[in-house]
């Protein structure tokens, strides 16, 4: 297949660099003139490289602090970096598009509770403490809601969610002790909240405490013994199966890019688990306290393993060290079921035997 101007334009969106642009054009003769062609810059500029897109009508900012450019050939500016509501309305009137809105505490005091079209995200407390809040409905462009931001809404009964979360903050609906139902379009989440819901039985420890009744069928509730993993997780927030003390068994798979503290601590039933994924460093206090762990493999793309993550894992008897593993942090090992074997890896230093 022979690239032609569109299909290079096009591919050249994704370079990360002013160096790619500039190495597309001097090592291939045809397609010089690309960067010319733009009528948006790719990529966040500077009084250099502004100059190798001289035809930019429409200018993108991607971080708060991009350069920004008002030399007359501009006519709109597009924001990709977060903003509260009340900056996104300043910048509305002036003709600006912001792509990521977030509607905060402030802004609720300002314009109300129901949330505008066109935010987001809900922010950190966004309604927390508002005791006469009945009901809520987070509309279809919301994709994170940030922590606590529901917290002692006593009165709340129902929360409709009408988009797809990517992310439910911590604590988010912590002492609703009037929430009842919920109606929620996907129903699966990872959070330090964790709400695991697998219809119709929701599996939690962390859940509102009188939950009965998701997208209008009630609901069973019992412990977490085992749990898949959706395809559509890249992140395993800190804590975030921390005491499921009936877990046994895990699968965590390829999409996992990152691992949080504690992520697993003291889930002292957990006998296996199992990592497909191509994490560099398994965090602080990971599996601190899994007494019933006795099998782990450890991806030969890890190269830290952190503090205490390992201690008072009784049960583990063996584990194989990668060689990439050049950092080990203090206590990681200690009163681990292979602490004497491993006392015999040269690689290991004494620290990781101590203890906290």
């Amino acid at each position: 297949m022979k690239l032609g101007y569109n299909e290079i334009m096009i591919t050249s969106m994704f370079f990360d660099d002013i160096k790619d642009f500039i190495n597309l054009e001097i090592g291939v003769k045809r397609f010089q003139g690309n960067m010319e062609r733009f009528h948006f810059n790719p990529i966040p500029l500077n009084e250099y490289s502004r100059k190798l897109f001289p035809n930019i009508e429409t200018f993108h900012i991607y971080n708060y602090s991009d350069k920004i450019f008002n030399d007359g050939r501009i006519f709109k500016k597009v924001i990709w970096y977060l903003v509260d509501y009340s900056t996104y309305l300043k910048e509305k009137r002036n003709g600006s598009d912001c792509k990521n809105i977030t509607y905060t505490k402030y802004d609720r005091n300002i314009y109300g509770n129901i949330i505008p079209p066109e935010v987001t995200s809900l922010g950190y407390e966004c309604f927390a403490r508002m005791y006469g809040l009945l009901t809520i409905i987070i509309p279809t462009m919301i994709k994170r809601i940030e922590d606590n931001c529901f917290e002692e809404c006593k009165s709340l009964k129902s929360v409709i969610i009408q988009s797809t979360l990517y992310e439910l903050g911590s604590e988010c609906f912590y002492g609703c002790t009037g929430l009842t139902s919920m109606g929620i379009e996907k129903l699966q989440f990872i959070s330090k909240e964790r709400i695991f819901m697998n219809e119709p039985v929701l599996i939690s420890i962390k859940i509102p405490d009188n939950l009965e009744i998701v997208n209008g069928k009630r609901i069973k509730k019992k412990d977490i013994n085992e749990f898949i993993i959706p395809s559509s997780i890249t992140k395993l927030g800190n804590r975030c199966f921390i005491l499921c003390t009936t877990l046994t068994s895990i699968n965590i798979p390829t999409p996992i890019k990152e691992i949080g503290d504690g992520c697993f601590l003291n889930c002292v039933s957990l006998i296996s688990i199992n990592l497909q994924t191509l994490i560099t460093e398994i965090p602080d206090n990971c599996f601190n306290g899994c007494i019933s762990l006795s099998q782990i493999n450890i991806p030969t793309s890890i190269n830290k393993i952190g503090f205490g993550c390992f201690e008072k894992c009784y049960s583990l008897t063996l584990i194989d060290i990668p060689s990439l593993v050049t950092s080990f942090n203090w206590g990681c090992f200690s009163d681990c079921g292979c602490e004497n074997e491993l006392k015999n890896n040269e690689r290991i230093p004494k620290k990781c035997f101590d203890t906290w």
